[in-house]
C-alpha cells in the first residue's frame, strides 16, 4: 500500500474520486475544497500535515498547494477542536440584525471565548465568520454544517443545549 492509501480511507478516496469526475483531468486542483472536506470530516473535524500530504499526492499537487488552502480559508481546523463546531457570523449585516448579542450570549453561556473549545470538548467557538451568506436571515451561525437564522438568545439556547 501507498502512503496515500494508509492516509486516506478507501471512503475518502472515493468522494475524492467522484469529485474529480466533475472535471477535466487536467484540472484535479478543483475538487481540492472538496477533498480536504471529506478528509476532515473523516479525522474528527480536523486535518493533519500527514492527511494534506496524502491529498496533496492523491490530487498530484505539490503540498504547498494543499497547506495554502487548507490554512487560508476558515472552514478547514488544523488542530483538534470540539465535537461541534459553532460558527457566528459577525458580517455587518449580520452585525446590524444583533450578531454581537449572540456573540456575547454564546461566550457567557459556555464560559469560552471565540477560538476556543468548551472544557468538556463538546463545542468549539471557531474563529469569527466574516460571512456566511446568510444576509437576509441574520443573526446567524452555522452549526456543524448547519444554518440557524434570525437568531435570538432563546433560540441559541435551545440549538445549543440540543448538542451532544
Amino acid at each position: 500500500m501507498t502512503t496515500t492509501e494508509t492516509q486516506l480511507s478507501a471512503h475518502a478516496r472515493e468522494e475524492i474520486d467522484e469529485l474529480l469526475s466533475r472535471y477535466p483531468a487536467d484540472r484535479k486542483k478543483s475538487a481540492l475544497l472538496g477533498a480536504l472536506n471529506a478528509v476532515q470530516h473523516e479525522n474528527k473535524g480536523f486535518l493533519t500535515p500527514e492527511l494534506m500530504d496524502a491529498v496533496a499526492d492523491y490530487l498530484d499537487l505539490s503540498k504547498i498547494e494543499v497547506y495554502e488552502v487548507a490554512s487560508f480559508y476558515s472552514m478547514y481546523e488544523l488542530k483538534p477542536v470540539a465535537r461541534n463546531n459553532v460558527a457566528i457570523c459577525t458580517n455587518i449585516c449580520c452585525m446590524l440584525m444583533g450578531s454581537q448579542t449572540i456573540v456575547n450570549h454564546v461566550e457567557n453561556k459556555l464560559g469560552i471565548k471565540i477560538g476556543e473549545s468548551t472544557e468538556d470538548g463538546r463545542i468549539y467557538l471557531k474563529k469569527e465568520e466574516e460571512c456566511l451568506a446568510a444576509c437576509a436571515g441574520g443573526p446567524m451561525m452555522q452549526v456543524n454544517h448547519v444554518y440557524y437564522e434570525n437568531l435570538t438568545p432563546e433560540k441559541v439556547d435551545e440549538i445549543l443545549d440540543g448538542l451532544e
